[in-house]
């Protein structure tokens, strides 16, 4: 096979100029990625460690989402839901609310996750404004929170090596600490949680929303947290008349060893943002979903008061096909209980890794990070886990392991070896 000239692809995180060369794909199938490299000129079966950015959780080129999607793309691919709509977008909005937490009753639609959340923040915002209070306007994140690469959500961010070009521009958000560890003792979850209200009692006025990555902040380093904190922050949110948005695209779906992590708490977020592996990794989908609470404060005979945001693509009907046979898959093959195994496994063979260049490892669900105390220490480990039969892909100071919940032990294994390896 000819090397194939790569001039006009942009790629993602990348300086073009210094890049090294992307594999190349070829096919996937199950958990593994079929790799051509072009300069060794070899092709090789990769497992996948990290669910192509954590949405492939029922792997590649699963036949039931495949037949899904090909029987609903010989009725029509796409039409607008502006003044159109078709069943297939009925049937996965009613789904989501079947299998969400009580209250989240409205689904709105959008094409990724990072519009996803701008959607929520604009229903926050347009909340406030629709019930006379145009001053609620900013927004709580945590720090070291990555909620997305469009402009408000990198606004709201705190992930200064995704958006340092955009950082001048950042003004309307506030930052706050979520405390360290998921087993974060009481006084550390109290200090937190009194941070909070102190800025809830100085600018809720101002302060529209709380957004969080609950249990889990990903991209900004896989902060492990307490879902105490989050019980404790619903409380002053409602006190002190703030919406809690729930930024669920990462970890929805299982990745914390619940169906979402909102079911490790006691209350209902107002807002829920779902993305990633909602389509199974098929195709780019999110739903925004709100109580009947917000919903309410837009549905009047104020043409003004509707919610004026209508992606195009909103709805697709192949990407809510992806969509309910995808939470079908879920529901039928107890992926649960699949995800509770990769935990067990996780536990007891990756946190036993040993090394002086290891800070810390931590493993939640089908989650597992080994950070490093400097980058330089994961340099190459990419290449090593491609010699190895293994796709994985660092970032800054972290390993992590997110693969398709379908994985064997024995594939699974052999990642956690792979690692092992690299360290020794």
């Amino acid at each position: 096979m000819e090397k194939i000239e790569d001039k006009n692809l942009w790629y993602p995180y990348a300086q073009m100029k210094t890049r090294k060369e992307n594999f190349l794909v070829k096919g996937a199938q199950g958990v593994y990625i079929d790799i051509y490299h072009s300069e060794k000129k070899e092709e090789k079966k990769l497992i996948d460690a990290v669910s192509s950015w954590w949405c492939a959780a029922h792997g590649y080129n699963n036949k039931e989402i495949n037949e899904a999607i090909k029987n609903q793309i010989d009725k029509f691919s796409h039409v607008m839901l502006g003044g159109l709509t078709h069943e297939i977008a009925q049937n996965a909005s009613k789904k989501i609310v079947e299998i969400t937490k009580e209250g989240l009753n409205h689904v709105f639609f959008s094409d990724s996750g990072s519009v996803g959340v701008e959607v929520a923040l604009k229903m926050a915002i347009q909340y406030y404004k629709n019930k006379g209070d145009v001053s609620k306007n900013k927004i709580i994140s945590l720090t070291h929170s990555y909620h997305g690469d469009t402009f408000k959500t990198m606004e709201i961010g705190d992930d200064p090596d995704y958006h340092f070009a955009f950082k001048e521009f950042f003004r309307d958000c506030y930052h706050i600490d979520a405390p360290k560890g998921l087993e974060a003792n009481d006084d550390e979850i109290k200090r937190c949680i009194n941070d909070l209200e102190k800025l809830l009692k100085e600018k809720s006025d101002k302060i529209a929303a709380f957004i969080v990555e609950p249990l889990i902040q990903a991209a900004g380093g896989f902060n492990f947290y307490s879902y105490k904190y989050l019980n404790e922050a619903k409380k002053l949110c409602e006190k002190y008349d703030i919406l809690f948005i729930f930024d669920e695209v990462a970890t929805g779906f299982g990745r914390t060893g619940k169906m979402f992590a909102m079911d490790y708490c006691d209350f209902t977020p107002d807002i829920l943002v779902l993305g990633k592996a909602l389509t199974g990794g098929y195709i780019g989908h999110a739903a925004t979903v709100a109580t009947t609470k917000v919903f309410k404060e837009f549905y009047s005979d104020d043409s003004e008061k509707a919610f004026m945001h209508g992606p195009t693509f909103m709805g697709n009907p192949l990407a809510c096909s992806a969509i309910l046979k995808s939470i079908e898959l879920y529901e039928k093959n107890d992926y649960l209980s699949k995800i509770k195994n990769i935990e067990e496994i996780m536990r007891k063979k990756l946190i036993n890794i040993k090394s002086n260049k290891i800070k810390d490892i931590r493993v939640f669900g089908a989650t597992g990070v080994i950070e490093v105390g400097n980058s330089i220490f994961l340099r190459g480990l990419q290449e090593f886990a491609y010699e190895k039969g293994v796709w994985i892909r660092p970032f800054l100071n972290y390993a992590y392991i997110m693969p398709p919940y379908i994985i064997k032990e024995e594939e699974l294994l052999k990642i956690i070896n792979v690692l092992e390896e690299w360290f020794k």
